[in-house]
């Protein structure tokens, strides 16, 4: 019955309403392994055992009485940037390490509607400000897979790098995370797993904490391309409360899973040909290209010329609304404070912020500061902005040509803990998959083969926005032809438990 773990939501779903396991049995299987190797991999930063267990009753009720909704019984993990209703939630941070949100989050609450249950909150680099789920305060997580004739820890990829994690380690059956640059793409493909980055707008920011609000986006991590549509016809709709939420009719995302993409035109930007890729990348990226075209679709080069300005415009753009997001956390209303009696009101700005706030955070603060300061403005969160527009333009000129784009979703796999690349190196992580979030464009990453030491690729595709129908119809035809087996991957845990 363990192995059970190892099983999608769709499996899931035919087993429990099947009655051949109850919802109470499987909360259980997921609960006791996350206390058998939890400590080993650091996904988790809190376990909600006695809510996932209340859950898991009524979702048995439900079952029992034939109304079980869309996720009914299904255990997930939340990345701890998403409020929880009564629940710590610290986004991984010093700052918020007591905060317990009174309301929940939109996208949380739309998977308590459909009868998910809640298994705990999931470690992430600190305000997801991160490529590698090293900047955390609760400490790295640590990616399941190794280097075949390594025992070397590896990144699981960040900002949601416990999302992955969990997922990969069969400690839940998928997971939410919030994508602001890659935040969910990249921990995919090192953890080879599907993480999609629906349209800015298709999911409720309300109740996200904020990183940088024009690019933060919710969406789910999953184990495959029919999960990840099952959870975002969960988690999608159209919330009043959210000024940036799209008021468009809902669909439902896996009813082109099953369609055929001949006559699609998939676009390859030569742009993303760059020097310093890793060769397995090249290779498997090409691989999809050939796959695809042999599954009907017609390949065709394209340009997209700004595509060298998409890292920089991001790193000053997301900086400058970090910078004005975080100015919240002063010591004064919620979080930590730090004062000392006699302490001025300045005082206790400074000594809270310095103790509550990690190196990176404090490094994005100090840019977006810079690059908004007067003297600074026009020079470079100005020019930013006018070539996030051109950015955006060069997209909109490609899809005229073609239906989809696909591209790497990284330029290197998993690196070791310990490496300690330097800020650009590890900034260079999201040269792929920033302009996606600058353009506000769905994308999807799926598991696309192995590189010699057996550690996962992924490629990406991008399509227009509010198509995420279409990213999936092709997603789906690629990965059942890619046939990646899971097999071949090295774990440093044993998954059978």
């Amino acid at each position: 019955m363990s192995d059970i773990t190892k099983y999608t939501i769709t499996s899931l779903k035919q087993k429990l309403n099947n009655k051949e396991i109850s919802a109470t049995e499987l909360t259980k299987l997921y609960l006791d392994k996350i206390k058998q190797i939890n400590s080993e991999l650091n996904a988790y930063i809190l376990s909600t055992e006695e809510i996932a267990l209340k859950s898991a009753a009524i979702s048995d009720q439900n079952i029992a009485n034939g109304s079980a909704k869309l996720l009914e019984g299904i255990p997930l993990g939340i990345k701890d940037n998403f409020c929880t209703k009564n629940i710590k939630t610290r986004c991984a941070s010093h700052i918020l390490d007591n905060f317990i949100p009174p309301y929940e989050s939109t996208v949380t609450q739309n998977l308590w509607n459909n009868g998910a249950i809640l298994l705990g909150k999931l470690n992430m680099d600190e305000f997801a400000m991160g490529s590698a789920n090293i900047t955390s305060f609760y400490g790295p997580t640590v990616n399941p897979i190794i280097a075949k004739d390594s025992d070397k820890k590896l990144v699981p990829g960040g900002s949601s790098g416990g999302s992955a994690a969990a997922v990969c380690a069969n400690l839940c059956v998928a997971a939410i995370g919030s994508d602001t640059g890659g935040s969910i793409r990249q921990p995919a493909s090192f953890t080879a797993l599907t993480g999609l980055k629906p349209t800015y707008g298709r999911c409720s920011r309300l109740g996200l904490i904020a990183f940088a609000s024009s690019l933060d986006q919710a969406g789910p991590i999953s184990k495959n391309v029919t999960d990840n549509a099952l959870m975002l016809n969960a988690i999608a709709g159209y919330d009043p409360q959210d000024s940036t939420s799209k008021n468009i009719a809902m669909e439902d995302f896996t009813k082109d899973l099953n369609k055929n993409i001949k006559g699609l035109k998939i676009g390859i930007p030569k742009e993303y040909q760059l020097n310093g890729v890793d060769q397995a990348v090249t290779k498997s990226w090409e691989n999809a290209a050939n796959t695809l075209e042999s599954l009907g679709a017609e390949i065709i080069d394209i340009s997209l010329p700004h595509t060298e300005y998409a890292a920089p415009t991001y790193y000053i753009i997301s900086t400058a609304e970090a910078s004005s997001n975080l100015a919240r956390y002063d010591g004064v209303r919620y979080g930590l404070r730090v004062s000392d009696q006699g302490d001025s009101l300045n005082d206790l700005y400074i000594k809270t912020r310095s103790q509550g706030f990690g190196n990176e955070v404090k490094r994005r603060i100090m840019v977006g500061t810079y690059v908004l300061s007067s003297g600074y403005y026009d020079a470079y969160y100005k020019k930013a902005q006018k070539l996030r527009r051109l950015i955006s333009q060069d997209f909109d000129s490609a899809f005229k040509k073609v239906d989809a784009i696909l591209t790497p979703t990284t330029p290197n796999t998993a690196f070791a803990i310990d490496e300690k690349p330097t800020t650009l190196e590890m900034y260079h992580n999201d040269i792929f998959t920033v302009s996606a979030n600058l353009t506000g464009l769905p994308a999807i990453s799926i598991p696309a083969g192995l590189n010699k030491k057996h550690l996962p690729l992924g490629v990406q595709l991008i399509s227009p926005l509010f198509s995420e129908t279409l990213l999936y119809r092709i997603a789906k035809n690629l990965e059942e032809a890619l046939e990646f087996n899971h097999d071949q991957l090295n774990y440093r845990i044993t998954l059978d438990l």
